[in-house]
């Protein structure tokens, strides 16, 4: 004690160098290293948003949904913002309880129309931490005509779609700098905007419905210049997504070309390299009593359960939630010009699915060596 009396007169006698001194002293404690902070403030960001992927997101609607628009491998267990509200009935503040569902009588149908999305929550600083902690790059190759509507084929799935969110869902990555005039929204699914609040802070990052009706809105009743992605897929792809493999699930699903047929908008293929490593899962063999079981699950409920994992919130030598961090390069093709066909026919469908598919192999193609594949790696297409 006596020592620390004796150090604190030194400093209040002492010059404007003793003060200096013991300022430089204060901010050369460990906790207070600049990327130190920086890096806890990219892991507390990377985790929030998981914990909203897997807490707060309803069940998924199982077959209803189109084959090309499944969800990935998570079933997520929660309904919390439902069940904070109920709770709320039974507080003294009911009455916020009450006007909130009141409001979203009236708002309901507002996700069917693109939702109500906010530049301000887009901009959020925490998506640039967030960006930073794999790191997260959107690199584009051609630009967009404004006076036109997009379909963007986003792969590969890989567990969480880690890309697909950053990259469209916020300005981390300056998606509307580099596209400018072009209004991004990002498709999952419609029961996602039946869960209080969680709609709200969905809508405002640009996140809409993947449904027939909000899809058909959007590219016929909303101008020109939207693009909408989707994650083609879907839960068949997350299955086989682990390190060092690229494959899609691709061959088979034509849906979004047709959607594109009838209303005349181009399809731009994404490749996100990296996506797949940010993850490690369990893979089960085709044939074994594990992909049996995920098969089922996949067809009769709509999500293929998996077994992943990622680091530990403390440590990379430890399992845990979140994702490892490496790096994500999203890369966005040249869009594929697409007529406007009331009726396409099985044979105008598998024409432009076999353009968008030899896109896709193209564009892995001339980019893969930037990004650290091989020559000889191959996108495997099934």
């Amino acid at each position: 004690m006596k020592t620390l009396i004796a150090a604190y007169s030194g400093v209040l006698r002492g010059t404007g160098s003793s003060i200096l001194s013991a300022l430089q002293d204060l901010f050369s404690i460990t906790w207070l290293n600049r990327s130190q902070v920086e890096k806890q403030l990219q892991v507390i960001s990377v985790l929030q948003w998981v914990l909203t992927f897997l807490v707060m997101e309803p069940l998924p609607e199982g077959r209803l949904r189109p084959p090309f628009l499944t969800r990935g491998c998570l079933p997520p267990p929660g309904v919390s913002c439902s069940a904070i509200l109920l709770y709320t009935f039974c507080t003294d503040c009911w009455l916020i309880a009450v006007l909130y569902f009141t409001w979203l009588l009236f708002d309901w149908n507002t996700p069917k129309k693109g939702g109500r999305r906010s530049q301000w929550v887009r901009n959020w600083a925490m998506w640039r931490y967030f960006r930073d902690y794999f790191p997260i790059q959107l690199v584009k190759t051609h630009n967009l005509l404004t006076t036109r509507n997009y379909i963007f084929g986003y792969h590969p799935h890989g567990i969480m779609g880690l890309g697909a969110f950053c990259n469209f869902s916020t300005e981390a990555t300056e998606v509307s700098k580099k596209f400018p005039g072009i209004r991004p929204y990002l498709a999952t699914l419609a029961g996602n905007f039946r869960m209080p609040v969680l709609r709200e802070y969905l809508m405002s990052g640009g996140i809409c419905p993947v449904n027939q009706d909000t899809i058909d809105y959007l590219l016929s009743k909303n101008g020109s210049g939207n693009a909408i992605i989707i994650v083609v897929g879907g839960a068949a792809e997350s299955l086989s997504s682990m390190p060092g493999k690229n494959a899609v699930t691709l061959r088979h699903r034509k849906g979004f070309v047709k959607l594109a047929l009838r209303h005349g908008a181009d399809l731009v293929p994404i490749y996100s390299f990296g996506e797949n490593e940010v993850y490690k899962q369990v893979i089960f063999e085709e044939g074994s009593w594990g992909r049996w079981v995920q098969k089922k699950f996949q067809k009769y409920i709509g999500f293929a359960p998996c077994i992943f994992h990622g680091r530990g919130l403390f440590s990379s030598d430890t399992w845990g939630l979140l994702p490892y961090p490496k790096p994500i390069t999203t890369v966005v093709g040249e869009p594929i010009t697409i007529p406007k066909l009331e009726h396409p026919t099985q044979q105008d469908i598998d024409l432009y699915h076999a353009m968008y598919m030899e896109a896709l192999v193209n564009l892995f193609d001339r980019h893969k060596t930037k990004f650290g594949l091989p020559e000889t790696e191959v996108l495997e297409v099934t």
